[in-house]
C-alpha cells in the first residue's frame, strides 16, 4: 500500500512507539488521526508535525463512549480512514497470583476486548475504500507465553488469534488485517523492574524510531504477520514448532524472572502507552 495521501488512525498515539509511528507515517505522506487520552500530549504531538498533517481525538477507548467518539470523529473527516493502527495497550508485570482480579480484567479488556469492539465499529468506515488495512501492533509475548507476563501474554495471544481469523475471513475483501510484533522497545511503557529484568537477561531492544520505520515498511508491503527482531523471530518460531525447547530455556531463567517480578507489588500502567516495549 502506498501511504501517500492515505488517512491513518493511530491509537495510543502519544506513547513512545505511537508518537514515532505518527511521525514516520507523516513522513511517508499519510494524514494521521491521532488518538489518546492525554490532551496536552496530543497537542504537543500535532505541533511537532507539519501543520494539519496530524489531527487529534481525545478518547478513552476502553469504554463504549470513547470508541463512539472516535468513530464519529473518523466519519467527520474530509476523507474516510484507509488504515486503522491499534497501538494502545495496558502493561501488567508481576507474578500471576499477586495480581488482583481487577488488574487482570483490565489488561484483558484493554488489550483484547476493546480493540475487537473498535475494529467492529470502524469496519463500515474502512470498507468504503477499494484498499484498506487494520494493523495490530502486537508483541513477542503474543507468540511466547512469558513468566510474570501471564495476563499480558494472554491478551496478546488473543489479539493475534483475532487478527489471524479476520485475515482469513476477509481474505477476499478490500480490508487487510496485519499483526505486527516489535521486540523490546526503549519506551516509558516499561517499568524500572522490567528494564532491570531486560538488562539482566541481556534482552536486545530497539528505539521507537527504529520500530516505527519497520512498522511502516510492513504496512506498505502488506505483511499479514511479522515478528520484528532477531533472535526473537527465531524464538517465536521455535515456540510454535518445538515448545519444549523454549520451556527449558525459560525454566533456566525463572529464578531471575521471579526475583524481579516479586520485588514489590505488580507493576501496571493506567495510561495506554504502547506495549511492544516489553518484548
Amino acid at each position: 500500500m502506498d501511504l501517500r495521501g492515505k488517512n491513518v488512525i493511530v491509537t495510543g498515539a502519544t506513547g513512545g512507539i505511537g508518537a514515532a509511528l505518527c511521525a514516520a507515517l507523516v513522513q511517508s505522506g499519510a494524514q494521521v488521526l491521532a488518538v489518546g487520552r492525554n490532551p496536552a500530549r496530543l497537542a504537543a504531538l500535532a505541533e511537532s508535525q507539519p501543520q494539519g498533517r496530524v489531527v487529534t481525538v481525545v478518547a478513552d477507548l476502553s469504554g463504549a463512549e470513547g470508541r463512539a467518539r472516535l468513530v464519529q470523529a473518523a466519519r467527520e473527516q474530509p476523507a474516510a480512514a484507509d488504515v486503522l493502527v491499534l497501538g494502545h495497550a495496558q502493561s501488567a508485570f508481576g507474578l500471576f497470583g499477586q495480581h488482583s482480579a481487577a488488574e487482570l480484567e483490565n489488561v484483558l479488556h484493554t488489550n483484547l476486548v476493546a480493540p475487537a469492539l473498535l475494529v467492529h465499529a470502524l469496519l463500515p468506515v474502512l470498507t468504503q475504500h477499494p484498499q484498506a488495512a487494520v494493523v495490530a501492533i502486537g508483541s513477542t509475548f503474543g507468540s511466547i507465553g512469558f513468566p510474570a507476563f501471564a495476563g499480558y501474554s494472554a491478551s496478546k495471544f488473543g489479539l493475534r488469534g483475532l487478527f489471524e481469523a479476520l485475515a482469513r475471513e476477509y481474505a477476499e475483501s478490500p480490508v487487510r488485517f496485519q499483526y505486527l510484533s516489535p521486540r523490546a522497545t526503549r519506551t516509558a511503557f516499561n517499568s524500572a523492574r522490567v528494564d532491570a529484568l531486560n538488562a539482566e537477561l541481556k534482552t536486545r531492544s530497539d528505539t521507537p524510531e527504529q520500530v516505527a520505520r519497520q512498522l511502516v515498511r510492513a504496512i506498505e508491503r502488506g505483511d499479514l504477520r511479522r515478528q520484528l527482531g532477531w533472535p526473537e523471530k527465531l524464538f517465536a518460531r521455535l515456540n510454535g514448532a518445538l515448545p519444549a525447547l523454549v520451556d527449558r530455556s525459560l525454566r533456566a531463567q525463572l529464578p531471575i524472572i521471579r526475583r524481579h517480578a516479586s520485588s514489590q507489588a505488580p507493576a501496571t500502567f493506567e495510561e495506554p502507552i504502547h506495549e511492544p516495549s516489553s518484548r
